[in-house]
């Protein structure tokens, strides 16, 4: 969106940068590719740093640690590209309120920080790009509503959000290239299922996250030890507080039957049905 309205401002002076950090879901690199090149017209230049991004994560399980890191080695990467892609001066992001809100203290919000979001307490202090955040003071539904009145496709407005640090703060403990694999294919069922069914369009956010349990299962004759993945619905009106939705039996029976069955590694699924507050919509 913020693309997308800065297109409209100035036009071809913008060039935006695609960082993959590796953390991304099944297909999102080659969609957003095609959505710049083919829908919007944008420059796109695509930097894979995936590796990189790894590597820096290794070892890391502290949450908080884990945003800093993605922070940093984001700006780290965004620097070296804006070398190859000619003389920069500003850096966009598509900054969101609740993103400002949780992460640092507003002048008279009384709320503690309750995560720092990568694009906001988790860049590093000094930085030689003046930020620019065109929806630093929106809320989600409103930059949809920015989104229709720019005449963006629907299916692109309307998606489900994903956060900034990605699938890195879905899986609980370490990020390995095995586990990101594990909750990948598990989160690609969960958005198959959501718009096969219907309900992708009408709630706030549905995922999967993985967690660092692993218990004792069967699978026909064999006995297996494998970890659990967490199915996540929420509905909400911006992102700030949130409730657990009630999805059909039938729905989570499918859910569970085809992560099990189509997921190496997995053994149990098991739905969340927490509310924000007390529970955040992201795990961590």
């Amino acid at each position: 969106m913020a693309a997308a309205l800065l297109h409209k401002a100035i036009g071809d002076q913008l060039t935006c940068i695609f960082v993959n950090n590796g953390l991304l879901r099944g297909r999102e690199a080659g969609v957003v590719r095609e959505v710049f090149e083919r829908h919007f017209r944008i420059k796109l230049q695509y930097e894979n740093a995936s590796r990189l991004f790894l590597t820096r994560l290794k070892g890391v399980t502290e949450p908080e640690r884990k945003r800093k890191i993605i922070g940093r080695t984001f700006i780290e990467v965004f620097e070296a590209a804006t070398k190859r892609a000619g003389k920069a001066k500003f850096l966009a992001q598509g900054t969101l309120y609740p993103d400002v809100i949780e992460s640092i203290p507003i002048a008279g919000n009384p709320a503690a920080m309750i995560k720092s979001h990568h694009n906001v307490g988790g860049l590093p202090k000094k930085m030689r790009f003046q930020l620019v955040e065109p929806l630093k003071c929106l809320f989600k539904d409103e930059v949809r509503e920015l989104g229709l009145e720019l005449g963006l496709p629907r299916e692109i407005v309307l998606r489900q959000p994903f956060p900034g640090p990605g699938l890195a703060v879905r899986i609980l403990g370490e990020v390995t290239p095995a586990r990101l694999e594990i909750l990948r294919n598990a989160d690609t069922i969960v958005v198959e299922e959501m718009k096969n069914s219907g309900w992708y369009y009408k709630i706030w956010q549905s995922f999967a996250v993985l967690l660092p349990i692993r218990s004792v299962g069967v699978m026909g004759d064999e006995r297996t030890y494998d970890y659990t993945i967490a199915v996540r619905a929420v509905d909400s009106q911006d992102g700030m507080t949130a409730d657990w939705v009630k999805l059909p039996y039938d729905l989570l029976e499918t859910l569970s039957s085809r992560i099990i069955n189509e997921v190496k590694g997995v053994n149990r699924v098991c739905f969340d049905i927490t509310s924000k507050p007390p529970g955040t919509i992201e795990w961590e």
